[in-house]
């Protein structure tokens, strides 16, 4: 008998400018993986096209950026990805706008960005930061900072194309990998969702590899502690409520506890509560009656509670949660049943609900943003995730894991790139590592043979680990005494390093943690490292 491939996820790009082109150049490393469709607009002709086009076609996920993402977040009935830039595509941003002016501006929407002040204060750059909420507000943003002598703007692809009108240069913040990362993502939210609704079970007899205690990899006292834990809870059928910073593997271990429950056979169903519309996120979450609303499906559809039922529901981002949404999961996790919107007879569920978040819950139920009640019902059974930094020990062994998968083959790691390795914060986690290894399999193919990971190739694939006031280039042309011009860019100033006793002294007045005395000190905590290190602390 003829097996039918599944039919590839439908995925729109919604952008605009600068971004649009970036995608385009992206887009065909995905073909064979996703049916990709470009829309070219913004705001609210965006809108209007994907509300005709949705009365003949369907899309799964909508990816989009910035202020333009959050335009269509509550306007469309699709899920919407968003991409979102990381640390090194901010220092690649800084990079290129310091090449055009010495006064950079920043402007990014919602909210200032954290790691461009870690920038501001580490290299001494002048940097002016501001955020914006909607359209007007960002032309009013970029004109001040034009007029406080800016010569060049980072920002969203809306931002940039703002800059250029004001006759400054526009830097967009974002990077083939940014988007590569919001791809994978549009695929997997897709993918799951259309695993969920045609209400998939895996049987005993093919068991999956992704539940399995060993992708749980390290030999640190953390990951012991972890796995041994994970074995302990996976067997209760009590609620867990993960917790750890972004990119801590949250998913993995919720994976993991279903591999080693008894729901085994039955099935995973995951949702990131933050990825999906409120008004979306409802009828995903608990599913419609037939005739719910305008535009709903003929007959009804079963939502992911239901389509997890006998297995387990994982609720990634809880915090994320609406307040009216989170009144009806308790009502779920207490009555066992769900009702569907615009029903009134109520669906009895068996389902184990995991939740995992990086927000602190219980300063959100203080601020009133989250249900107290919900948060006590989450929080039976606690699986409290480590940053990698604390187990740093784990990245080599992570790494060379990471590595094998991507297909780059066996490599060793030389002294000093392990060095740095250990060296690093890792803000990113265990997501920003195996972002390296695919980093590291691209070069080591074009390379190819490459036998060990050394300092200099590391350097080349990470220079974010590898911080100097120098790493920021000035502009490409530099006079000279003599007439000429150079393109060596001039270092920017160093911070002062205190005296080994110093350091000491300031540490034991921090009982020993060293992220508050590298705060006091106005350095980064990698920095603070390094100069223990060279005076032989342990």
């Amino acid at each position: 008998m003829d097996h039918l491939e599944p039919a590839l996820p439908a995925i729109w790009t919604v952008s605009v400018t600068r971004l649009s082109r970036l995608m385009q150049e992206v887009t065909p490393e995905f073909d064979g993986r996703a049916t990709i469709d470009t829309i070219n607009l913004g705001f609210e002709e965006a809108v209007t096209q994907i509300r005709e086009r949705l009365r003949e076609e369907d899309c799964d996920v909508v990816l989009s950026a910035g202020s333009n993402g959050e335009y269509l977040r509550n306007r469309i009935d699709k899920p919407i990805v968003l991409v979102h830039p990381d640390g090194f595509d901010l220092m690649q941003a800084l990079t290129r706008a310091r090449r055009h002016s010495s006064r950079i501006g920043i402007v990014s929407y919602g909210a200032e960005l954290p790691a461009f002040s870690a920038f501001k204060q580490e290299f001494g750059l002048a940097i002016e930061q501001r955020a914006y909420h909607h359209t007007e507000e960002a032309r009013d943003r970029v004109a001040e900072l034009v007029s406080m002598g800016c010569g060049a703007i980072v920002g969203t692809g809306y931002v940039a194309e703002l800059a250029d009108r004001a006759g400054v240069v526009g830097i967009l913040m974002y990077s083939p990998d940014s988007i590569r990362r919001a791809f994978e993502q549009a695929i997997d939210l897709a993918r799951m969702l259309s695993k969920a609704r045609s209400g998939q079970r895996r049987t005993p007899s093919t068991p999956d590899s992704r539940y399995s205690l060993r992708r749980l990899i390290g030999n640190s006292d953390t990951m012991v502690a972890l796995r041994d834990q994970v074995r302990v809870y996976g067997v209760s059928d009590r609620t867990v409520l993960i917790t750890g910073e972004t990119g801590t593997g949250k998913e993995l271990v919720a994976q993991a506890l279903h591999g080693a429950s008894p729901r085994r056979s039955a099935a995973f169903v995951a949702i990131n509560c933050g990825a999906i519309a409120e008004s979306l996120l409802e009828s995903e979450l608990f599913g419609y009656a037939d005739g719910a609303f305008t535009g709903s499906r003929r007959g009804g559809r079963v939502g992911l509670i239901e389509a997890a039922n006998g297995g387990t529901l994982f609720l990634d981002e809880i915090g994320e949660m609406p307040l009216a949404l989170q009144t009806r999961l308790l009502r779920v996790l207490e009555e066992r049943e769900v009702l569907r919107v615009g029903s009134v007879r109520a669906t009895p569920v068996d389902v184990r609900v995991i939740a995992a978040t990086h927000c602190a819950l219980d300063t959100l139920v203080a601020q009133g943003r989250f249900r107290r009640d919900l948060y006590y019902r989450l929080n039976v059974l606690r699986v409290a995730l480590a940053p990698l930094r604390e187990h740093a020990d784990d990245v080599p062994l992570l790494l060379m894991s990471f590595l094998r998968a991507t297909g780059a083959g066996a490599m060793v790691i030389d002294g000093p790139a392990q060095a740095a390795l250990l060296r690093h914060d890792w803000p990113g986690n265990i997501r920003e590592l195996r972002n390296l290894a695919e980093r590291i399999a691209v070069l080591g193919h074009a390379e190819s043979p490459l036998a060990a990971l050394t300092r200099p190739l590391l350097a080349r694939c990470a220079p974010e680990m590898f911080p100097t006031p120098a790493s920021l280039a000035a502009p490409p042309s530099v006079a000279l005494d003599d007439g000429s011009e150079t393109d060596e860019p001039p270092a920017l100033p160093a911070r002062r390093r205190p005296a080994p006793a110093a350091l000491q002294a300031l540490l034991r007045q921090h009982r020993g943690q060293r992220a508050a005395a590298a705060q006091a000190l106005g350095v980064s905590r990698s920095t603070l490292w390094r100069w223990l290190q060279d005076d032989g602390a342990p």
